[in-house]
């Protein structure tokens, strides 16, 4: 998937759920992202550290260049009815080097803040994702790398209709690779 070759950024939709909204990243909601990638609560099971703040103005930056190149990305993740942050989740090419590769399905990826976990959000946000992807973009396949040991996003994945497909090294770690096929 190559996503949407054009002259002009990709807009992020606004997408909604029962409980959230996912709206595209702006300049004002760094300090959202550098304390969500800068808790180690959070980075746990991604990097092991937390992420530094040149870091976390990079990722945001590699947010927004998702969009304008392909035509996909990440959206910020907010509750509907407090406008309160909850986290990020979208769909990305991170040209990952990782055997099997990937290459051609987007992979997904969602982070909650920890005063988030355990609501069900991740699911709720993950799925409005993934439909948008198979609407929009004919997505047919899309995958997600988790830690072994990262449970709660197991069960994220299999919740959104992941299926274990593989065992890898990823950046001198073990990884599962999970994978959700469409529906046809």
């Amino acid at each position: 998937m190559t996503g949407k070759e054009n002259d002009r950024a990709a807009r992020p939709p606004v997408l909604r759920t029962e409980r959230l909204t996912l709206r595209g990243h702006t300049s004002a909601d760094y300090k959202h992202t550098q304390a969500l990638w800068g808790d180690l609560r959070v980075t746990r099971y991604i990097s092991g550290r937390a992420s530094t703040s040149a870091e976390s103005w990079a990722r945001l930056l590699n947010y927004a260049g998702h969009w304008a190149l392909l035509g996909f990305g990440y959206w910020l993740v907010e509750e509907s009815e407090s406008g309160r942050f909850v986290g990020e989740v979208g769909l990305a090419d991170f040209k990952r080097d990782i055997k099997p590769s990937f290459e051609g399905a987007p992979e997904a990826g969602w982070v909650l803040a920890p005063s988030a976990h355990g609501k069900g959000y991740a699911t709720e946000a993950v799925r409005a994702v993934l439909t948008w992807g198979e609407e929009a973009l004919g997505m047919q396949r899309a995958v997600c790398i988790l830690d072994p040991q990262n449970h709660a996003s197991a069960k994220v994945a299999e919740k959104c209709g992941f299926t274990y497909f593989t065992e890898t090294d990823f950046m001198g770690s073990q990884a599962v690779l999970m994978e959700r096929l469409t529906k046809t």
